[in-house]
Formats: C-alpha cells, sequence, structure tokens
C-alpha cells in the first residue's frame, strides 16, 4: 500500500523501560540497529499494527505493553536513490510513519525473535533515550529526532529529560507546533 506521493503507511515503535531507556534491536546478519517498525496493512490501524509487530519482531503481546502516547501525525523520510526500486509499481520513495510509545510491564526475559517466520533482529539492549539519534542510519535521523522529541515529556522521568545541547532547538520547535 503507497500513497499518492509514493511512501508507504508504516508505524515505528519506541519501547521504554520507565527508566528513560529505550529497547534497541539489531537486524539480522546486518551491523545496523533501529526500532521495531513495520508496514500498516490495508483496513488496519496504525495501532493494530503496532501490536502486530510488537509481536513479530519482538514477541511481545499487548498485555506486555502500556500504550504512553503516539505522535500526532506521520513523520516521513525519503530512502536513498540506491534503494529506491524503480521497477516496480507503484514506486514507494519512502515511508510515512505514526510512532508510538510504549512501556513494557513484563520481564525482559519475554522479548524474543521467533515468534513468526524469520527474524528480523537477532538482538536488542537497552539505551539512552536520545543515543538513537546518532546511531540509526542518517536517512532516517531526522523521523527519529522528531519522535523522540515529540515523546519525551511522556518517557523520561522528570529529572532525566535535559537534551542534549544540539537537539534543544528541535525540540522547542517541535513543542510549539504541539500548542
Amino acid at each position: 500500500m503507497i500513497d499518492f506521493d509514493g511512501y508507504r503507511p508504516n508505524v515505528g515503535i519506541i519501547l521504554t523501560n520507565g527508566q528513560g531507556q529505550l529497547l534497541w534491536a539489531k537486524r539480522v546478519g546486518q551491523s545496523g540497529w533501529q526500532f521495531p517498525q513495520g508496514g500498516i496493512k490495508q483496513e488496519e490501524s496504525p495501532q493494530d499494527a503496532c501490536f502486530r509487530e510488537l509481536y513479530e519482531e519482538i514477541g511481545l503481546l499487548p498485555e506486555h505493553v502500556e500504550v504512553l502516547g503516539e505522535t500526532r501525525g506521520w513523520l516521513r523520510y525519503r530512502l536513498p536513490k540506491r534503494c529506491i526500486r524503480f521497477g516496480r509499481k507503484p514506486l514507494c520513495v519512502g515511508q510515512k510513519q505514526k510512532w508510538f510509545l510504549l512501556r513494557m510491564n513484563t520481564e525482559e526475559s519475554t522479548v524474543r525473535f521467533d515468534s513468526v517466520g524469520t527474524p528480523e533482529f537477532d538482538d536488542w539492549k537497552w539505551i539512552d533515550y536520545w543515543t538513537p539519534i546518532e546511531e540509526v542510519v542518517y536517512f532516517k535521523r531526522g523521523v527519529y529526532r522528531s519522535a523522540l522529541c515529540e515523546l519525551a515529556h511522556l518517557a523520561l522521568p522528570e529529572g532525566r529529560r535535559s537534551l542534549p545541547e544540539h537537539l534543544q532547538r528541535h525540540c522547542e520547535e517541535e513543542a510549539e507546533n504541539a500548542a
């Protein structure tokens, strides 16, 4: 399902442990790390897709998490030209994503990668809230920054909300847009 502008609807999942750390997952057979994410099927709501992807990618069920919030609108990223499959119709130039912030309320041992078919991840770890912006593949950084800034007030305990200096202005702009 590709929209008129060439973007595939998708959900992104930011999973916190409640102490300001986020679940960071390593792609199978690669060195790249990212948040769980996946496409929205036709006739599926973004929240339904979030729960389906949560199970498919890291083995968690809705009862294993609490939904803390979601981004107001769609966040978009464009794929680099080398990743676009120009021979396919309709042409997909990138993804538009609704991001969900979830708090895990189950044991860490519940996380698993073999819940369905072929796993997308083969490792995971807890990382600092702001780290993904610097570590995710370059073309997703803007979307990650926007989602993390928008949802920070829901994820971080009061004493841990200090932003890295280079993110201050961007997150202030996100807050102004939310008002």
